[in-house]
């Protein structure tokens, strides 16, 4: 289980993300939603170790430490950070992703079987420009979970590649609950899909009255008032 407390990022004049606090268990797909794609890149980075908080506490499994989620954690297409240059073929994308798998899990994991494999053949010729968004996604998930070790996928805004929800909210939902290999799957998303009744957090949930009146005061240039009653 990834458990989240009170986690908040500074930035240089407002917080990259405001006080958030969630769960999310293997075999379970967590919305978490937010309005700026700073803050829901942010909350990936976080959520898969990439970044460390400033405030709050994050534990998978019961246990702390920023390494131990990193290696259980894969994050997939993060805008700015992971996400594939548009430029590139889908075979050489694949390349380099599988350049990036721990040598011990390596082995044949070279481009060409990788996408016979994972059924992937047919767009292998493709710029990764060209792909629609579902078969996106599901070939850069594919390559997040060639790693062994991945427990915990973050996926970062898979409804900004596409309008209609159909394109990415049952993929990941049946990666998540995939009886073979159940994965806590966490998808930072602008807001929920109509209907959705599944788990779901707001990005800023955790922030407190006096939270967002130091954010108020700081923003109006005034100096935020310490030791609050909460």
């Amino acid at each position: 289980m990834l458990s989240v407390q009170q986690l908040s990022v500074k930035g240089r004049r407002e917080a990259l993300l405001p006080p958030t606090s969630l769960t999310v268990s293997r075999g379970e797909l967590l919305l978490v939603t937010g309005s700026r794609q700073d803050q829901r890149t942010t909350m990936a980075l976080a959520l898969s170790g990439r970044m460390q908080a400033s405030a709050g506490t994050i534990s998978w499994d019961a246990k702390a430490g920023i390494k131990r989620l990193r290696k259980a954690s894969a994050i997939v297409d993060a805008p700015g950070i992971n996400d594939p240059e548009q430029h590139l073929s889908v075979r050489d994308a694949v390349t380099e992703d599988l350049a990036l798998v721990p040598r011990r899990y390596r082995g044949a994991l070279l481009s060409g079987p990788w996408l016979k494999v994972n059924r992937f053949e047919d767009i292998a010729g493709l710029w990764m420009e060209q792909l629609q968004p579902g078969r996106r996604l599901e070939l850069l998930t594919a390559l997040a979970l060639a790693h062994p070790g991945t427990d915990l996928l973050v996926v970062d805004s898979p409804d900004r590649h596409s309008g209609d929800w159909a394109d990415w909210l049952p993929m990941l939902d049946a990666l998540a609950h995939d009886a073979g290999r159940p994965l806590a799957v966490v998808a930072t998303v602008t807001s929920l899909p109509p209907g959705w009744t599944g788990p779901a957090a707001v990005i800023g949930n955790a922030t407190t009255k006096a939270d967002a009146d130091a954010a108020a005061e700081t923003d109006a240039g005034l100096p935020a008032v310490s030791g609050a009653v909460q």
